[in-house]
């Protein structure tokens, strides 16, 4: 699920200050500690081969995040997919893969244990 910042529904809009906010991005339930990601992924990278061996050949770990900059397509296990550009936050559920479409910047926020887990996979196939 992604959404543009000027979607977001506004909350608070005085001099000054503009809040907004949507509510239901994403559920959190059964997770514990979360971690903050900077990732800088360049244009052409595709995760997919380094998620083969997880379960469903995808990220088993949800994410929310802000893309700074570039344009990722986010492919869910449904087989959907979704366009993600500068300027939006997101939220990806587990069972999804990463292609990039041009040079990007993201912030992710991700449950610690399940991300280094999938993140830990992924340095074992670049070495191996």
């Amino acid at each position: 699920m992604r959404i543009a910042k000027q979607d977001i529904p506004v909350r608070i809009d005085i001099p000054g200050a503009v809040a907004r906010q949507l509510t239901n991005f994403g559920d959190s339930a059964g997770f514990g500690m979360i971690s903050g990601e900077y990732f800088t992924l360049g244009r052409g990278t595709d995760i997919a081969p380094l998620l083969q061996g997880l379960e469903g050949d995808l990220c088993q770990s949800p994410h929310w995040g802000y893309v700074l900059q570039g344009e990722l397509t986010v492919t869910y296990a449904d087989g959907t997919n979704e366009l993600i550009s500068g300027g939006d936050i997101f939220y990806w559920p587990p069972g999804h893969t990463v292609k990039v479409g041009q040079d990007a910047e993201l912030i992710l926020f991700s449950p610690q244990h399940e991300h280094s887990q999938v993140i830990d996979h992924m340095l074992n196939k670049l070495a191996g």
